[in-house]
């Protein structure tokens, strides 16, 4: 993924509102399977961590992002943006 595509989706992460939150229990399979579901539906989704989650987001995002086979867009503070392009529904077109 190249800086401007990143930027670019970075933007559009601005108007989005968490769908997730990582509690104490951290990443469950079953949590994992639901972000999966949300990135294929979605393309671009936003986690909250919380504060009784001991983990660190930077740890989190990528352990994610390896298990559901997507990109880290970006991590701020406790805020993890995820992207995956969608097999069946298409919506964000990358810049080149």
């Amino acid at each position: 993924m190249t800086s401007k595509q990143r930027a670019y989706l970075r933007s559009l992460a601005t108007n989005i509102d968490s769908i997730y939150q990582i509690g104490k229990s951290s990443l469950t399979p079953e949590f994992v399977e639901g972000i999966d579901e949300a990135l294929e539906k979605r393309e671009i989704i936003k986690i909250s961590v919380l504060k009784n989650c001991l983990d660190d987001p930077k740890e989190l995002a990528n352990t994610l992002a390896e298990r559901t086979h997507s990109q880290v867009v970006q991590i701020i503070g406790k805020k993890i943006v995820l992207y995956r392009e969608s097999k069946e529904h298409k919506k964000i077109i990358l810049p080149r």
